[in-house]
């Protein structure tokens, strides 16, 4: 087991490392506040700067999208649309995987629609869940929902599958996390992670506009190397890299409305092409997944 005092140092050295200035941008959905983008050269990682001490305010807006159910906008649409799409794919992805049972810890679980399609599907679920409105709607769904890492830690249990679908850009903590993800994983489970890129193709046609930087909510910006560095630091092999094809129109409508005012849905669709059609050569996709196990 590691030392905590080793691992907030470990990270801190992560965030004093980087110090060359990738690019500025700003959190163009809420406070309009500029945000710093610095890399880290070691791990191929970028960090958001500062990282605001209060994180749970920049959550604090009717129409964060994760953490609702809405069908109001165009957005939204096209959100519904290619979550109900993906779902199926996140369940043949899981069961693809060899497991000495079916128990699920999916990190980030929001309003819950991945972990009733498991349950439906004979998995044995739990969810982890920050936001209290995302968590109140997830439990209108008969599931299994904790607020925080540490009240599944606190029921002792280990997990065949764990999945963090657009979550671990997110926590402060990162490098504790890893730490307690290791924990709770089965010695023979995987760990399934999905997360930007920042070396896409909309990634670097969109720059400052690109909307998965979404700061200061998104604090780590990852690459294929930091995901496969940070993880082998914990003796976690990268066993599979998984594209996420999907993500390029979404994120590509978005970041139209960030940098044009108008969502462009033409534009957006044919950046989302090129990102993906390159990517083909590049193998850079907007997003990616990535299936982790334990070194034994």
């Amino acid at each position: 087991m590691w030392n905590i005092n080793k691992i907030k140092l470990t990270q801190q050295e992560i965030i004093k490392n980087s110090t060359e200035l990738y690019l500025l941008t700003k959190d163009y959905s809420l406070t309009k506040e500029e945000f710093n983008l610095k890399i880290n050269k070691e791990f191929d990682l970028l960090i958001t700067e500062p990282i605001p001490e209060n994180l749970n305010k920049y959550y604090e807006f009717e129409d964060y999208i994760s953490h609702t159910d809405n069908n109001k906008t165009l957005l939204d649409r096209v959100y519904q649309i290619v979550r109900n799409f993906t779902l199926n794919k996140k369940l043949k992805l899981i069961n693809s995987q060899n497991t000495s049972a079916k128990k699920i810890l999916d990190i980030g679980s929001g309003t819950g629609d991945f972990l009733s399609v498991c349950k439906k599907n004979n998995w044995n679920t739990i969810g982890l869940e920050p936001n209290k409105k995302a968590r109140e709607i997830s439990l209108t769904k008969k599931l299994v929902i904790k607020e925080n890492i540490n009240d599944i830690i606190e029921i002792g249990e280990q997990y065949d599958i764990i999945t963090l679908w657009h979550v671990l850009e997110h926590v402060p903590n990162l490098i504790e996390y890893i730490e307690q993800l290791k924990t709770l994983l089965k010695d023979d489970g995987t760990l399934i992670i999905a997360v930007p890129n920042f070396k896409s193709y909309d990634a670097s046609y969109y720059k400052t506009h690109w909307a998965a930087f979404d700061v200061p909510r998104h604090i780590w910006h990852f690459s294929k190397n930091s995901i496969e560095k940070l993880f082998g630091e914990y003796k976690m092999k990268l066993t599979k890299i998984l594209p996420m094809k999907f993500d390029s129109y979404y994120v590509s409508l978005l970041s139209e409305k960030y940098k044009t005012g108008k969502m462009n849905p033409f534009k957006a669709f044919f950046v989302g092409l090129k990102s993906n059609l390159k990517a083909t050569r590049t193998k850079e996709y907007s997003s990616h997944i990535y299936l982790l196990k334990k070194e034994v």
